[in-house]
This record gives structure tokens, C-alpha cells and sequence, in this order.
């Protein structure tokens, strides 16, 4: 356990050292085109290396793999690639074992818990791996249930786990020292939501428990189904449920086979993540190809054709809480209405975008990207010419590296689950539009919304009420601090701007100063041993304080 903390660590910090030399050294000394020119086949290399190291440890690696995997929106596609399939390639582990783990748990024979376990596993995860079965005779008459899949912990994944979560969280805290993170991302609040997750994900019980209420959730859909518990074979390391297995979510040719329409598929999946996210806020935060089945029904009916989803695995599910479930409502909205400024505010509303921002050029921005792109689907947005991504990436880029943007509580898996969503639907229809999906669920919640306007209306009454009869008060305050000289502006920003152009400047001088010193140094070393040692030797200080000036700043808040 010692050497998988090491190795986890060791690999975190290598190209944390990497990146930082390349991404953030090199350009400040205007050498950014040394970094640009081999950045495509660096990013490769630490993807494989990563997914070497993910594969031999497995445990929590394999979890950050499939998480790196899925965010199309923000890590290059040669990264995202190379980490696709990678709980595909986790081990199964010999059934002997998982034969004792089960006995060990139920406390009895695995022939009285079970008339029949097959010993191949139906899929091997990174912390657990599933066996299909048959319920005794006894039990399934009780139980209402015969054939099932019991699901069981991997020996050892407790500690291995906790190994994992050790390692992630020092790596957290060195991520936390760099400014462009910290500014940003709390990353140990990132990891503790992580963590939280993760040790959620080997209590079976939990697990269950999540099931029922989701599937309480979508009692009277009946295009969503989930399967039932086998609460009497069923522990905090082994679950044993309903045997659901049906055809892959992403099986375009089974789906085809089975007369369903992948196209419908992929726009009934959107509607259903949408209902979870904006409408019962509790959501299927991992709703990849192994999770989801599209059941047929031998008996359809009009509510749901003749077919269902049937969702599994529910270790990984997340909450969206009154206010977040409100900001994205208005995030929707905005979008499908092609609103700039209310997609803006919308952010802002979540808190990813903290309240000081200024964000009259991000406004802008939105503005011009509705105006170009919106209302294209994921195929038509293949079709435009790379230059124009790229030309608005550059005009627009500084503007938004340069705001305070976070990832508040939560919001993690919020990510996760709709860019597995936009993936799942784009595989099933290249041609599928998220406008498509999006402008009539906003639609509905602009309906919701408005027949709450008289409220609103009532309450923004009261608050200019309550404003307007402190007004007099206050004015006359104001007058007497300004007669008194007490009242002073403040300008944040601008002297924030100012203080870092002075930074610079000084910094600046001290790269020039540090460049002559050791040229001249140089010149007169042949002639002048003395004296050229000692312009070399002094050349030290300004080049000290041309590199650590702006670390210095920042650390002490400036």
C-alpha cells in the first residue's frame, strides 16, 4: 500500500513539474512556442502513461480515468480517447475469492444462499464485479424474484481505496498552491466531493437505498424502469438484484434488429436526464453504455411504446439543490432562447462564476457565439471550418481565462452526467441536436415560470417599497459624510490592474538588468577575470527577482 502511495504521488507530481515548466515558465519568458510546438504529443504521453498506471492499481485510478474521459469540454479529444474503454480492461477476479467474500458476508454456504452462481463474471469493475445467479426456491417465493445478478465488493478495495483517497488528496493541496487552479478551483473541496462519492460507491447499502428512491422518482413513468432488491441477499459488500439485462443503450445495430429507432432513443434519453436534473433533482450521475438497457415490452402500451429505459448501478448519483436546480433553469432558458446576458447571469446563479466578475466582454461573447453557432447540432458543428473555432478562441480566450470562475459543491457530477448524456445521444444519432432536446423542456419551464411572475412582481413591489423609505435617511448620511470629507472611492480592479503593471514593470528592468550583467560579465572574463566573475555572480540577483517576484505576490496576497 506504501509503494501504490508512492507511485500515484511520484507520477501526479512528475507532470505537475512538467506542466508547470511548459505551460506556465516558458511563456512568461515569451518562449510559449516552444511549449505550443510539442504540446499535441506531450498530452498524449502522459495520457498512456496514465492509463499504464490506472490499469496495473486499478481502484479509485480507474475511476479518475473514466471522469478524465468524459470531459469533451474541456481536455482535447487525444486525451479523452485514450482513456475511452478503460473499465473494459479492468481484471475479473478469480471467483474462488469472491466465493469467500460472499459466504463471509450472508454468513452461509453459497449453495443455501443461492441455487445457482455462474462462476465467469458478467462484468468486472474496478472496485466490484458482477455474477449472474438463481435465487433458491424458497427464497425467490418470498422474495418475488428468481433470476438475479449479485454484485460484489473486491477484497481489499477498503483500504485501497483509502490509499487512493490519501494520494488524491496531497495532490489536491499541491494543485491548491498554484494560482491559475486556486483561482478557479477549490481543488481539495474537489477531491473531498470525490471522496465522498467514492466511499458511497462501496456501500452496497446506499446503493440500494438510491435505487428505490429513483425509483420511486419514475413510479408513474412507465418509460423508466429499475431493478428490484433482493434486500435478503443483500449487504454492504454484496447486492443482489433483479437480472434486467437487456440491449445496450449504445447497440445502434441490436437496437435496429429490435425495431427501435436510435434516433428516438437518443431524444427520449435526453428528455429523461433533463427530468432527473432540472425537475427531481435527483440524478444518475453515471449513466454510461453499461448502465443503461432499452428494454423491449412484450405488452406496450401508449405511455411508453414498446419499449423502456432500464437504468442500473446506482453508487454514483447526485443531488441538485432548490437554488442550483434554479440557476439551471434559467441556464436552459437562456440558451434556448440564444440569450447572452441571461446565460451569463445564469452562471453566475450556480456560482461558477463568482459575483465580482466583470463580465461585460463574456456577455459579449455569448452574444457573438449564439449568433454564429447556436441551434447546431453536434454534425453540423463538424462541417465549420477549424479557423473560425479558432479565431474566436483567441479573440475571446483572455477574456475568459481572466475571470474568477470556481466549480461549486455538487457540480462535479452535474458535468459528468450531461457531457455522458451529449455523448450517449451523439453516438446514437451523429445528427442529434441538443437545441433539439433543450428548446422544449425550456419551453415548458418558461411556462412554469411565468405563472409565478404575479409572486415575483409582488415581492419586487415590497423591496422598492422598503428602499424607497429608507432613501431620505441615507441621502442625507451621505451628504454629511461628504461634507465631513469621510467619503473616499475605491477602485479594486483598476488598482488590482495597476499594481500588476508596476509588478511587471520592475520585473521587466530586472530581466534587462540581469542580461547585460552577464553579456558583460561574459566580454570581460578573458581579460578581466575578476571583474567579469563578479558581473556574473551579481547577475544572480536581478534574474532571482525577475522569476520569483510575481510567485512572492501572489503568496502574500498581492
Amino acid at each position: 500500500m506504501r509503494a501504490r502511495y508512492r507511485r500515484i504521488t511520484r507520477f501526479a507530481a512528475r507532470y505537475l513539474v512538467q506542466a508547470w515548466w511548459y505551460e506556465l515558465f516558458l511563456p512568461r519568458f515569451g518562449l510559449g512556442w516552444i511549449s505550443a510546438r510539442g504540446r499535441t504529443r506531450r498530452l498524449l504521453r502522459i495520457a498512456q502513461r496514465f492509463h499504464v498506471l490506472a490499469v496495473d492499481l486499478g481502484g479509485l485510478m480507474i475511476k479518475v480515468g473514466q471522469f478524465m474521459s468524459s470531459r469533451l469540454d474541456v481536455l482535447p479529444p487525444i486525451i479523452t480517447k485514450e482513456l475511452e474503454g478503460l473499465q473494459d480492461e479492468v481484471p475479473a477476479v478469480p471467483f474462488a475469492e469472491m466465493r469467500e467474500r460472499i459466504e463471509e458476508e450472508l454468513g452461509m454456504p453459497l449453495t443455501r444462499a443461492f441455487a445457482f452462481v455462474d462462476e465467469r463474471p458478467l462484468a468486472a469493475a474496478s472496485l466490484g464485479q458482477a455474477h449472474r445467479a438463481t435465487l433458491t426456491e424458497a427464497m425467490a417465493e418470498e422474495s418475488g424474484l428468481r433470476d438475479v445478478v449479485v454484485k460484489v465488493q473486491r477484497p481489499g478495495i477498503d483500504r485501497i481505496v483509502d490509499v487512493d483517497l490519501r494520494a488524491l488528496r496531497k495532490v489536491g493541496r499541491w494543485l491548491s498552491k498554484v494560482s491559475i487552479v486556486s483561482d478557479r478551483v477549490d481543488m481539495p473541496a474537489l477531491v473531498e466531493e470525490f471522496a465522498v462519492t467514492s466511499l458511497e460507491e462501496i456501500d452496497y447499502l446506499h446503493e440500494a437505498a438510491n435505487s428505490e428512491r429513483f425509483a420511486a422518482d419514475f413510479a408513474r413513468d412507465g418509460g423508466v424502469a429499475v431493478p428490484a432488491v433482493a434486500w435478503e441477499r443483500t449487504t454492504r459488500r454484496v447486492l443482489t438484484l433483479e437480472d434486467v439485462s437487456a440491449i445496450k443503450v449504445n447497440d445502434v445495430e441490436a437496437l435496429r434488429a429490435a425495431g427501435i429507432d436510435p434516433s428516438e432513443v437518443a431524444a427520449r434519453f435526453a428528455s429523461v436526464m433533463f427530468d432527473q436534473l432540472f425537475e427531481d433533482g435527483f440524478f444518475h450521475a453515471d449513466p454510461h453504455p453499461g448502465n443503461v438497457f432499452v428494454t423491449p415490452l412484450s405488452t406496450p402500451d401508449a405511455a411508453t411504446s414498446d419499449w423502456r429505459f432500464t437504468f442500473i448501478d446506482f453508487g454514483m448519483m447526485g443531488e441538485v439543490p432548490p437554488g442550483l436546480r434554479r440557476g439551471l433553469r434559467r441556464v436552459l432558458i437562456a440558451a434556448a432562447s440564444r440569450d447572452g446576458k441571461g446565460l451569463v447571469d445564469g452562471i453566475r446563479d450556480i456560482g461558477v462564476l463568482l459575483p465580482s466578475a466583470d463580465t461585460v466582454q463574456l456577455e459579449r461573447a455569448m452574444t457573438q457565439l449564439f449568433s454564429r453557432f447556436g441551434g447546431m447540432g453536434f454534425a453540423e458543428l463538424q462541417e465549420v471550418d477549424p479557423r473560425e473555432f479558432r479565431a474566436f478562441a483567441v479573440e475571446f480566450g483572455d477574456v475568459v481565462r481572466t475571470l474568477p470562475f470556481q466549480l461549486p459543491e455538487n457540480f462535479l457530477l452535474i458535468v459528468r452526467a450531461m457531457s455522458l448524456t451529449s455523448g450517449m445521444c451523439s453516438a446514437l444519432d451523429p445528427a442529434f441536436n441538443i437545441w433539439d432536446a433543450v428548446e422544449p423542456y425550456a419551453q415548458r419551464l418558461i411556462r412554469e415560470e411565468s405563472g409565478n411572475t404575479a409572486q415575483a412582481l409582488v415581492r419586487e413591489v415590497g423591496a422598492v417599497a422598503a428602499v424607497t423609505a429608507r432613501l431620505p435617511r441615507r441621502l442625507d448620511t451621505l451628504i454629511s459624510r461628504f461634507e465631513e470629507g469621510a467619503v473616499s472611492v475605491q477602485t479594486p480592479r483598476i488598482e488590482r490592474r495597476l499594481r500588476d503593471l508596476e509588478r511587471m514593470i520592475r520585473r521587466v528592468v530586472s530581466a534587462v538588468l540581469f542580461t547585460g550583467l552577464l553579456i558583460g560579465g561574459i566580454l570581460l572574463q578573458p581579460e578581466q577575470g575578476f571583474w567579469g566573475t563578479t558581473l556574473v555572480v551579481a547577475s544572480v540577483a536581478p534574474l532571482s527577482h525577475a522569476l520569483l517576484a510575481g510567485f512572492v505576490a501572489r503568496r502574500n496576497g498581492g
